[in-house]
Parts: C-alpha cells; structure tokens; sequence
C-alpha cells in the first residue's frame, strides 16, 4: 500500500471523501514525505465546522471527531532544554 492509500485510510477518505488523490499528493510533497505530520494536518484541514443549518434541518458537526484523530499523530518535543 503506498503512501496516498495509506493516508486515504488514516483520514477516513471511504466514508467522508473530502481530498482528491492529486491534493494528498500534495501534501506528502509539502510535509517532506512524513506520513504523521500530512495525517495531522490534513486531519486538522478536515476538522473544520461541517454543520449545515437549512429550514430548520440541521447536519451534525464532524469537526470533534477529526480533530480527536488528529491528536494521534501530533509529533512532540522530546529534546532536553
């Protein structure tokens, strides 16, 4: 599985598509090829409010969710100061 297809799962492409293949790519080219670090913030990208509000109807707001997703793979300081 190379890296795009690898991506598309971590983001959940399937069930809420929102990247084409060619942004994916994108991204991996702009984040240096690390998978953690275009997850995370393709997640982020994700994770803005989706609610959608028309003649009283309204949508449920994914937002939380990607951005709980996205904490997995937040890459942290672990050098001494």
């Amino acid at each position: 599985m190379d890296k795009v297809e690898q991506l598309k799962l971590i983001l959940q492409e399937k069930s809420v598509p929102f990247f084409s293949d060619e942004e994916l790519e994108l991204y991996l080219e702009m984040f240096g090829d690390d998978l953690k670090k275009t997850a995370y913030h393709c997640l982020l990208l994700k994770a803005q409010n989706n609610s959608l509000n028309v003649s009283g109807l309204t949508t449920q707001d994914s937002s939380s969710y990607f951005k709980m997703l996205a904490q997995q793979y937040i890459t942290t300081n672990t050098g001494v100061i």
